[in-house]
């Protein structure tokens, strides 16, 4: 069983950052592949990026391309997502997940685990 805990969100101005975190606990950090993803209310929810195991691949929804970066700290049990530039649009609750088979997947229903969600508004 792996928990996930994601802190970070909050309110923030069209065109500012926010540095999203999630902590793990209960399984071997470096073994799990993870993901970020949002949903807005009377939405599905999507893909934002995805990070394999070592971190040495990344895999990026293209609306977000070159203003989100993830990455993680395999020391610290935690993934990040840094967000820049934000728009109003991507208001949404914030997800952490994780998957226990190898390699990155942009589907949500191939992980296993997920947090409860952080929120993020972004006002114009």
């Amino acid at each position: 069983q792996v928990q996930l805990v994601e802190s970070g969100g909050g309110l923030v101005q069209a065109g500012g950052s926010l540095r999203l975190s999630c902590a793990a606990s209960g399984r071997t950090f470096s073994s799990l592949a993870l993901g970020w993803f949002r949903q807005a209310p009377g939405k599905e929810r999507g893909f934002v990026a995805a990070i394999s195991r070592s971190g040495g691949s990344t895999y990026y929804a293209d609306s977000v391309k070159g203003r989100f970066t993830i990455s993680r700290d395999n020391g610290k049990n935690t993934v990040y997502l840094q967000m820049n530039s934000l728009k109003p649009e991507e208001t949404a609750v914030y997800y952490c997940a994780a998957r226990v088979a190898p390699g990155m997947d942009s589907r949500p229903q191939w992980y296993d685990y997920w947090g409860q969600g952080t929120q993020v508004t972004v006002s114009s």
